[in-house]
C-alpha cells in the first residue's frame, strides 16, 4: 500500500510538472511570435489570416515540444475551401490546440468572456475571436451578429456547443446549446462536427486538479451536416448530438 501511494504521488508530481512545462512552452512561442502579432493586430480585418495562422503555429509548436500528438481521421473527404460552423465536444483546454491542428481553415472561436483575462487568448479574443457573456442577452446578441458577419464574409466559426467543460470525471457528453445551430441555419452554413476523443485523458479541464501528461489524442472529423435538410435548429442540433453520441464513449480511468 505504501509503495502504491508513493508511485501515485510521484505520478501526480510529474503530471503537475508537465502542465507547467506545457504552459511555459505556450508562453515561449507566444512571446516569439508577439512582434508579428503586435503588428497584425493593429488591423485585424486585413491580417485576419495571418493572425489565425500564427495562433495555429503557437498551438502546433507548444503541443509538439511537450509530447502531445494528434491522430486525425475523417469520415469523408472535407472540402476545406468552404466555410463551416465547427462544433466540437469540450473536455480540456487542449481542445483548442486539437481544433487548430485538425482544421485547415482560418476561423474564429466563440468563447466565454473570461478568456479576455488570459494574456495569450486575450490577443485573439480582442482581434479575430468572439467573446460572449452568456448571462447577458446584449452580449449574446452582439456575438451572434459578429459571427453571422464573419460567416457571410466566408470565414468559419468554432463553437463548443456544450457551453463549457463538464465537472464530472470522466467527462460526459452534455446537452448542446442551441446557438451554434441557429447560426448555421440563419447563415445556411454546414455544421462540421469534430469529435476529440482523448484530450481529457491527457489534460482534463485546465489541468489544475490532475495535471497533464504527453500522449496521443485522436480526433475524428465527421461529414458536414447541411442545415437545409432540417426544419428548425432543434432538429439540426439533435442530429449533430446523435452523431457525437455514436462514436464518443469515454472510458473510466484512474489518474
Amino acid at each position: 500500500m505504501g509503495k502504491y501511494n508513493t508511485m501515485k504521488t510521484k505520478t501526480s508530481y510529474l503530471r503537475r510538472l508537465h502542465r507547467s512545462f506545457y504552459l511555459g512552452m505556450v508562453l515561449l512561442f507566444f512571446a516569439l511570435s508577439y512582434p508579428l502579432l503586435w503588428y497584425y493586430k493593429k488591423d485585424a480585418d486585413k491580417y485576419y489570416s495571418q493572425l489565425a495562422r500564427l495562433r495555429r503555429w503557437i498551438a502546433v509548436m507548444s503541443a509538439a515540444s511537450t509530447g502531445f500528438r494528434f491522430k486525425i481521421e475523417t469520415e469523408t473527404q472535407i472540402d476545406w475551401s468552404k466555410n463551416y460552423v465547427i462544433c466540437a465536444n469540450h473536455t480540456s483546454n487542449l481542445d483548442i490546440a486539437a481544433l487548430l491542428i485538425a482544421c485547415r481553415l482560418d476561423y474564429s472561436f466563440m468563447g466565454k468572456e473570461e478568456l479576455l483575462k488570459n494574456p495569450v487568448t486575450r490577443t485573439f479574443f480582442k482581434t479575430i475571436d468572439i467573446p460572449v457573456n452568456r448571462l447577458s442577452k446584449l452580449s449574446s446578441f452582439r456575438a451572434f451578429k459578429r459571427a453571422q458577419n464573419l460567416l457571410k464574409s466566408g470565414k468559419s466559426i468554432a463553437i463548443f456547443p456544450e457551453g463549457g467543460i463538464d465537472d464530472h470525471f470522466p467527462p460526459q457528453l452534455n446537452s448542446f446549446k442551441i446557438g451554434a445551430f441557429k447560426l448555421a441555419m440563419d447563415s445556411n452554413v454546414p455544421i462540421l462536427p469534430i469529435v476529440i476523443h482523448d484530450a481529457w485523458k491527457l489534460f482534463w479541464d485546465d489541468g489544475l486538479e490532475r495535471g497533464t501528461t504527453p500522449g496521443l489524442c485522436r480526433i475524428t472529423i465527421l461529414k458536414p451536416i447541411l442545415p437545409e435538410h432540417f426544419l428548425n435548429p432543434e432538429g439540426l442540433r439533435d442530429e449533430v448530438y446523435s452523431a457525437f453520441e455514436n462514436i464518443w464513449t469515454p472510458l473510466t480511468v484512474t489518474i
